[in-house]
């Protein structure tokens, strides 16, 4: 038994922050943030306002994340039906990757199975920051090898906007919110076309993990929070690690993957990535200069635009990195 995605789906809020609008009232220039980050807007799902004592703050009027999720995972679930035949009773397990909830309790895979009309599904909630989606996708991956479950739902969804402090400009100028999904389903017979998940990898190196995190307070309403990050630090982990665990999971099948599709953190930490394993820029596609980083979003985001502009090819060998808060980090091989 193997598994295998059969649809994608994606979605980021109509609200776009440029470079020369975070200017105009932070210290900092488009020229300042592309040469640092390759970053050059960000889609937030409510835009930063000053506040009665003038400090930016965001405020949102109703639930983003679970809107973000729900529209991504039914144009993930539209494209299964299309192309598959895929029913909602066929879909077993919600899996949503997140550090950004709307509330606390219930799972949003909960609720996204009732909003989804999945009334059979199972789900819950997987929080690992940036790495959280490479994990959702280990998960349904080991689920569907054992045969406890068929089809797996995955969802990656972020509004870190609301943990951002818009004074910092360390970590303001970098994340964005979006959510991504993909339909991952079983392929018993595997002869077909050979497609499907062929490993995955992940660790954690959690003496690292003071150097990314995000930190909110609750008594009876909601209080400042704020994503703190040592970047130096960030940038040393991931340009060491990722490269480490794509090795990891290439050792001894004598595959080339034809696309690398990673964490959507920093231009430069993918430049640096490419270099270490001497593979050119053109197989590491992006989009981050367009949505800066969505955290577990970003690589299901990224997905689901090269599926529909026909960029994935049928065969192709993908191999999907990234990294996180935790410190985490892993990897995921396919074949398209």
């Amino acid at each position: 038994m193997i598994s295998k995605i059969i649809a994608t789906g994606s979605c980021v809020p109509d609200i776009c922050l440029t470079n020369e609008a975070l200017s105009q009232w932070m210290e900092t220039s488009d020229e300042w943030i592309r040469s640092r980050t390759g970053i050059g807007a960000r889609r937030l799902a409510a835009m930063p306002e000053p506040d009665a004592n003038g400090c930016i703050r965001t405020h949102y009027g109703d639930s983003p994340l679970f809107t973000l999720a729900r529209e991504a995972a039914k144009r993930a679930l539209s494209m299964a039906e299309a192309q598959k035949g895929l029913a909602p009773e066929d879909v077993d397990l919600i899996l949503v990757a997140t550090s950004s909830h709307d509330e606390l309790f219930p799972a949003l895979a909960c609720r996204l199975q009732e909003a989804l009309g999945l009334s059979r599904a199972a789900g819950y909630d997987i929080v690992l920051a940036c790495t959280g989606f490479l994990a959702a996708l280990q998960m349904a991956d080991a689920y569907i090898r054992a045969g406890v479950y068929r089809t797996v739902l995955v969802i990656g969804a972020e509004v870190l906007s609301r943990f951002v402090d818009w004074e910092d400009r360390d970590t303001a100028i970098l994340f964005g919110d979006g959510a991504g999904a993909v339909v991952m389903s079983a392929d018993p017979g595997h002869t077909e076309d050979g497609a499907g998940i062929l490993g995955t990898v992940l660790h954690a190196d959690g003496a690292g993990a003071d150097a990314l995190t995000g930190r909110a307070m609750y008594w009876n309403e909601r209080m400042p929070a704020a994503i703190r990050m040592d970047g130096r630090a960030v940038f040393s982990f991931a340009v060491r690690r990722v490269p480490e665990v794509i090795r990891e999971l290439l050792a001894g099948e004598g595959l080339r993957p034809d696309l690398y599709l990673l964490h959507q953190a920093n231009y430069r930490i993918i430049e640096t990535i490419a270099k270490k394993l001497q593979e050119p820029m053109e197989k590491f596609p992006h989009n981050l200069e367009r949505f800066g980083n969505t955290s577990a979003a970003s690589i299901p985001l990224l997905m689901d635009e090269l599926n529909r502009s026909g960029s994935l090819k049928k065969g192709q060998l993908l191999c999907l990195a990234g990294f996180g808060a935790g410190l985490s980090y892993g990897a995921a091989l396919l074949r398209w």
